[in-house]
């Protein structure tokens, strides 16, 4: 999920300057302090001072906290800014898709919708998938394309070390701008909708921190690297999407590799998503959860849908951070610091609850920026 935020990680130094630099490390370890308190609401101690797994899922949470108002409110809300969420980026997986392959077929007279049509077909097989192993096979691949990407641009990058300069780095930025940058750094580091699957599928789930440490160490290091050596070369005719910078020769061959990255990048949020409304739907009924059927139509209906919405909506890179900056930022600061608070006050010292206050007021204010920022941009758009 992280790799078209990626690509937009040396514009958004561009913006920024030195505080990006500083942004990318503080993103980083606000992921990942957030992941390790939505993970520990998953828990309660027992008689013997013992930590059992009490929850499963990020839906449980919520119903937890909000079981005085409504047993399912909270469950309720969480699943349908999921959804969305998750949705929004398959939709985008297929708008970026057929731009890709626009681009690298600019002599073939189709229209990027008709090639959103063709990278769809290409997922129709997505409609079969029925467990998180096949999935993870595919994010693996996923993974290493999105290695060859960043490794070719650095690559070009530090054979350009020639021309590099740090007066490229602007003291002073543009206040409207620096809150765009702010939403793609943060954006880049965003997973926690996964992370209790993630966890609960674990073989030793005790090691699950100390992976979450090391993920977002090296995420950051492999992200700096990667956007200084980038800004370094290009400075201010970095584009928004770096790939666009490289000679014709490297940008048709990373744009392909993206177009593999996007495509297997779709199954793992569609596969949530659907999931999500699958158990929802068959929930109290025991013999429909069971039922080939219910999944294939679910599944189908909600391939075709992200089909639709990408041909069919105008600007939908406004709307995506629009929805983004809503669902987003909710599900990776304001609810993590809301249900740690809820869940464990008692159990939490002052450092704690002042971390989860700032992690919430953070999240808060990023939230209202990129909403001000999208609503602007729509409104412009729409004249």
């Amino acid at each position: 999920l992280q790799g078209i935020f990626v690509l937009g990680l040396p514009y958004a130094l561009l913006h920024s300057g030195y505080s990006g630099l500083l942004l990318i490390v503080l993103a980083a370890a606000l992921c990942c302090y957030t992941g390790k308190i939505l993970i520990a609401c998953l828990y309660e101690e027992n008689e013997d001072g013992q930590l059992i797994r009490v929850r499963d899922t990020y839906e449980d949470i919520a119903n937890a906290c909000c079981k005085k108002l409504s047993p399912n409110l909270g469950g309720i809300v969480v699943n349908v800014t999921q959804v969305v969420e998750l949705i929004m980026t398959c939709i985008l997986y297929l708008v970026v898709s057929g731009n890709l392959l626009s681009h690298s077929f600019p002599y073939v007279p189709v229209t990027e919708s008709t090639w959103s049509v063709v990278a769809f077909v290409t997922l129709l097989p997505c409609i079969f998938i029925r467990t998180l192993k096949i999935v993870s096979k595919l994010s693996q691949l996923c993974s290493l394309v999105h290695f060859v990407i960043i490794l070719v641009v650095i690559t070009y990058c530090l054979t350009q070390m020639h021309q590099w300069s740090w007066a490229k780095f602007r003291l002073s930025v543009e206040f409207e701008d620096f809150l765009v940058s702010i939403g793609v750094i943060i954006f880049s580091y965003t997973s926690q909708i996964f992370l209790p699957t993630l966890e609960g599928n674990m073989k030793n789930p005790g090691e699950f921190r100390c992976m979450l440490n090391w993920t977002h160490f090296f995420a950051c290091v492999l992200k700096t690297t990667f956007a200084l050596t980038a800004f370094l070369t290009w400075g201010e005719k970095t584009k928004e999407v770096i790939t666009d910078n490289l000679p014709s020769f490297l940008e048709t061959l990373v744009n392909l590799c993206l177009l593999t990255k996007a495509l297997l990048s779709y199954p793992l949020p569609f596969f949530a998503a659907t999931e999500i409304v699958y158990s929802c739907i068959s929930k109290g009924n025991h013999s429909n959860y069971r039922s080939p059927l219910l999944a294939l139509t679910v599944r189908g209906s909600f391939l075709l849908l992200t089909l639709l919405m990408a041909m069919f909506t105008p600007h939908f890179a406004l709307l995506m951070g629009l929805s983004g900056s809503v669902t987003g930022a909710a599900m990776t600061f304001l609810l993590p610091s809301l249900f740690h608070l809820k869940l464990k006050w008692k159990n939490l010292s002052f450092l704690e609850k002042c971390a989860d206050i700032s992690a919430f007021i953070l999240g808060f204010l990023c939230s209202l920026a990129g909403i001000v920022c999208s609503i602007k941009g729509l409104l412009e758009a729409f004249g």
